[in-house]
């Protein structure tokens, strides 16, 4: 599920552009990063149980807010392509028989496997967010327990590659459409922050499926969570544009030179004269102009 335009061979693009001589290197921008506070893997609380360890996002969109005190780390300040992203997996737990246990649960109630799509976001009035674009749907069954670092490719087979592009002002969310073990809690109630697309039934778990999963549609993000980070950043590589001149491209426009005339006049008098008088040069200014008598 590919929206907006495709762009292959990005992936290259920062190493291609570095081992050219004498060109300038894109700039690539890790939206939604904080160098204090890397992506990690969620954990459940020592002291909370299964039933009440809430890491799991379910059946819907998110855009973290607030990241360490920055205010909307995913916003998009130059345009550009999002050609990876970075997801911290809760291992739901170390016993392979619990573990299981709770993976079918949730399949169960949740209709399907751990999944994620990379969703880019427009900001609205009130709250309200515009999906402008949005990746293909990556399974996540296999990467449970790590830090997943994805390139914008067709999971599986990363045979071709997807980037999504963004304009300045955009925000970079995640949509799951089943659910993910995503959310570290208990944090900084004024330093994390993040917002769901949903407006009823805040403080449980949703039943109904609010997942943004289609172009161009409007939701209300009303649900909005302090002290929790969704664990995502998002990689942006800036456009970079043409330069004023380039081999095979225009040239440079010639300045237009400013009318002299009575001062070159003025010049070539001196010099002629020069030639039949002697020249008596005045203390004063750069540029004085000789006096002849």
């Amino acid at each position: 599920m590919m929206k907006r335009i495709a762009l292959a061979g990005v992936a290259a693009l920062p190493l291609a552009v570095a081992l050219l001589p004498g060109t300038a290197s894109a700039q690539i921008v890790e939206l939604g990063s904080s160098t204090s506070a890397p992506i990690t893997a969620p954990n459940c609380p020592t002291s909370s149980s299964g039933s009440s360890c809430n890491i799991i996002l379910e059946q819907t969109t998110a855009v973290q807010t607030v990241t360490n005190g920055t205010i909307n780390p995913t916003k998009v300040k130059k345009a550009g392509w999002i050609v990876a992203f970075t997801v911290g997996l809760s291992n739901l737990s170390s016993n392979a028989k619990t573990e299981l246990g709770y993976l079918k649960g949730l399949d169960r109630t949740y209709g399907g496997t751990p999944q994620l799509v990379l969703t880019v976001l427009k900001p609205g009035k009130h709250n309200s967010y515009t999906v402008a674009a949005q990746s293909g749907t990556y399974h996540l069954i296999r990467f449970l327990g790590t830090v997943l670092q994805q390139p914008l490719s067709m999971p599986d087979t990363f045979t071709t590659f997807t980037a999504l592009p963004v304009a300045p002002g955009d925000v970079i969310g995640i949509t799951v459409p089943t659910w993910a073990p995503i959310l570290t809690y208990n944090l900084t109630a004024t330093s994390y922050a993040y917002r769901q697309s949903r407006t009823t039934g805040c403080a449980s778990a949703t039943k109904v499926q609010t997942a943004q999963m289609t172009i161009g549609a409007t939701a209300t993000f009303g649900c909005d969570y302090t002290g929790t980070r969704v664990q995502y950043t998002a990689t942006e590589v800036v456009n970079q544009p043409y330069p004023a001149t380039y081999v095979g491209g225009p040239s440079a426009k010639k300045k237009k030179k400013k009318k002299t005339v009575r001062h070159g006049r003025l010049h070539r008098d001196v010099r002629h004269h020069a030639h039949r008088t002697t020249v008596h040069r005045l203390g004063g200014g750069a540029g004085g102009a000789p006096l002849t008598r």
